[in-house]
């Protein structure tokens, strides 16, 4: 568990970062403020949310069947004045977690109660904030209400220019033990993005210092609606829990990654858009049950969730769509709109059980029933044989249940010592488009599923050397069916093969003074395809491309030391391949088909793509990065306070993101048909300070 004190203290400049309060755990950022971050923890680059379930209020915010990436998670839904704290796990081994939460999941939760207050924050590179929020007693409950008002220029060639809104109003009564709580948020922002770039965009000059955009009208527009309820209750000896929730969001995302490789004459950049309505529910029961002398503590638990949503993606110039007509040279994949139905329902039951003082299990088993059905709307498109299609379509049905027991044994030989043994099955849903297009080819391939099993195992201890240090220590391992795969050309995610990660993780505290804490975390991470994978590039190997292989944090806080707190924290992301392999004369081949001596015959081999400037050679790897923030406040008599952030304190120069992939520049159209494979990078922030003023009523 993170708790409120520890949120505060973290020195954040967005408020994905929050959650690397979770040991491991990296947010980072390929394109703009208005986007979901990208998420690393435990050897995953999970993208923007693909294995890390998150929920606000039992309120799940991952997105299935999403315009621009499976379990989307965006978290600029949240105003970090409101949260109580965070709980997490990871790894398969709790009931209580389901679809996406095979790494991990986070769980945060928003306060009952506010002091009221107003504090506003400016910064480098046009930024401003203002917050207010506070509380009032109402018929017999609380109200609180709060309003976030945020704009941010960044520090890009084409300003971000994001405007950021966030509404909140809840209501609750009762207590820790009885109560509940009626919630109300509202989001909007808008946004341009400064995307990723080929470096040979920078070496050439086109964008001299990286900050630049080959296509500055890409951007986002997103709304998002939620309305919960929440209620607690002791019940028959026991602990009820439930959630209702219904959200309504809709999202138009305007990017252009390949440039010109797609369409030569009006360039790549695609609309992708999704209107999407969620209803869902959940309940939970944890009972006291002692059998003869043993304890126990079952949990039960029931959830359902449905989504209706359209949800597509259509050429576009300067964010304005384009006639099938005017986009002819696109291939039909490049257009998609789809009506699709997401069905999803979950039974759990969980036991723990001290069978002895030293020993105690945690047993559980879980059944998820999943059910898709897309009604592709563009069916007519996608089943001609026009421009080398492939006839296929997106219409269909799926479904899958998938079981999953789990276990966890813990050993306490002494009362600050314990060592666990942990393994279950998790799982991640799939885009039902990709499930129902892949199923049409019939390539005599087994099809994607539904719903793709991950196993996992866990062997760890947790240590209290003194009342002020602890240490954890964890060995993991998980095996997963279905890679999920960053298709840079349509900026959607792809099924891929099977895979295996492990590693170890480590994480220790020592309380120095009672108003001084020094914090560290580190994992280091072996991934690898089960299987040779061809990456589009022209190699092919077992590496899964943007796979840290370590992340970590060292922290140390400062705690209320007269009117003074804060946090100095280094954040650290480690290098990752870029290729899954060496170059590949098969892989070369069939990656540019129309690259070879003469027009429309396939680059013959590597050492011709080398020399041709299509791809390059050996196995490429990334560089991660290291940056120091510093938060530090100050607290004023009458309820004034102040605090300065400043992030990248040492002004790293280095990449946020880095992938590989094929694009082509308009220069390159008529020399490289198939177009170039070239490493793309966007850029770390550089040093930024925001100064921030509040005024308390108390």
């Amino acid at each position: 568990m993170v708790s409120q004190e520890e949120i505060d203290l973290t020195p954040a400049y967005r408020p994905g970062m929050l959650l690397e309060t979770v040991p491991g755990l990296i947010a980072t950022s390929h394109s703009g403020e208005g986007k979901a971050n990208q998420y690393e923890l435990r050897g995953y680059n999970l993208n923007h949310g693909t294995d890390l379930a998150t929920f606000l209020d039992g309120v799940p915010i991952n997105q299935p069947t999403h315009a621009h990436g499976q379990g989307y998670t965006d978290l600029n839904i949240l105003i970090p004045e409101l949260l109580e704290g965070l709980t997490y796990t990871k790894g398969t081994y709790n009931a209580d977690v389901g679809d996406f939460g095979a790494v991990g999941s986070v769980r945060l939760n928003y306060l009952n109660v506010i002091p009221d207050q107003v504090s506003v924050t400016t910064g480098m590179f046009d930024f401003q904030r203002v917050f207010a929020g506070g509380t009032r007693s109402l018929a017999g409950g609380k109200l609180l209400a709060a309003a976030e008002l945020q704009h941010y220029g960044g520090p890009f060639d084409a300003s971000d220019d994001q405007r950021k809104e966030n509404l909140a109003l809840r209501y609750s009564r009762g207590d820790e033990e009885n109560g509940y709580s009626l919630t109300g948020t509202l989001n909007h922002g808008l946004s341009t993005n400064t995307t990723d770039i080929p470096v040979r965009a920078i070496t050439e000059g086109l964008i001299p210092d990286g900050f630049g955009s080959l296509d500055p009208s890409d951007g986002i527009r997103a709304t998002r609606g939620i309305l919960s309820f929440q209620v607690h209750q002791t019940l028959g000896g026991g602990q009820f829990a439930a959630n209702a929730y219904y959200s309504h969001n809709e999202l138009h995302i305007f990017n252009n990654f390949t440039h010109f490789l797609v369409d030569p004459v009006n360039g790549d950049q695609e609309g992708q858009f999704e209107f999407r309505d969620t209803t869902g529910a959940e309940a939970s029961y944890r009972l006291p049950a002692q059998l003869f002398t043993i304890e126990n503590e079952l949990q039960f638990g029931v959830l359902t969730r449905y989504d209706a949503l359209q949800v597509g993606r259509l050429p576009s110039v300067k964010r304005i769509p384009l006639s099938i007509g005017q986009a002819a040279n696109d291939p039909p994949s490049f257009s998609d709109a789809d009506q699709v139905e997401l069905l999803s329902t979950a039974v759990y039951i969980q036991a723990t059980t001290h069978w002895a003082p030293w020993f105690r299990s945690v047993l559980g088993i879980r059944d998820d029933y999943m059910r898709g059905a897309d009604d592709d709307l563009l069916a007519s498109l996608h089943e001609s044989t026009g421009n080398g299609n492939t006839p296929y379509t997106n219409s269909g049905v799926a479904q899958r249940n998938l079981p999953q027991p789990k276990g966890s044994l813990i050993f306490t030989p002494a009362s600050q010592l314990e060592f666990y043994a942990s393994a279950g099955r998790g799982f991640h849903s799939a885009d039902i488009r990709g499930v129902n297009q892949t199923r049409s080819l019939d390539l005599n391939l087994p099809g994607t599923p539904l719903i793709a099993s991950q196993i996992g195992e866990e062997l760890g201890m947790r240590a209290e050397f003194r009342k002020n240090l602890s240490f954890t220590l964890a060995f993991y391992n998980l095996d997963q069916s279905s890679e999920t795969i960053i298709d840079p050309d349509e900026g959607t995610d792809a099924p891929g093969p099977a895979s295996r990660r492990y590693g170890f993780e480590v994480n220790a505290t020592y309380k120095i003074r009672r108003w001084l804490e020094l914090y560290g975390s580190y994992s280091a991470d072996h991934t690898r395809f089960k299987q040779d994978f061809d990456d589009g590039t022209g190699h092919l190997g077992t590496y899964i491309t943007d796979a840290p292989i370590a992340t970590g944090s060292l922290a140390l806080y400062l705690i209320k030391l007269g009117p003074w707190s804060g946090g100095l924290e280094y954040r650290y992301l480690g290098n990752f391949p870029l290729s899954s392999g060496p170059c590949n004369d098969v892989s070369v081949a069939n990656d540019f088909p129309g690259s070879g001596p003469s027009p429309n015959t396939s680059a013959p081999n590597c050492a011709y793509a080398v020399a041709h400037g299509l791809t390059t050679s050996g196995q490429l790897d990334g560089k991660g990065f290291g940056e120091f923030n510093l938060d530090a406040s100050y607290a004023f008599r009458e309820g004034w306070s102040t605090s300065l952030g400043i992030y990248n304190l040492l002004n790293v120069k280095s990449d946020a993101a880095e992938f590989t992939y094929v694009d082509r520049l308009k220069s390159e159209v008529a020399e490289f048909p198939d177009g170039r494979a070239d490493t793309h990078v966007h850029p770390l922030e550089p040093i930024a300070a925001r100064l921030t003023v509040t005024k308390r009523f108390e």
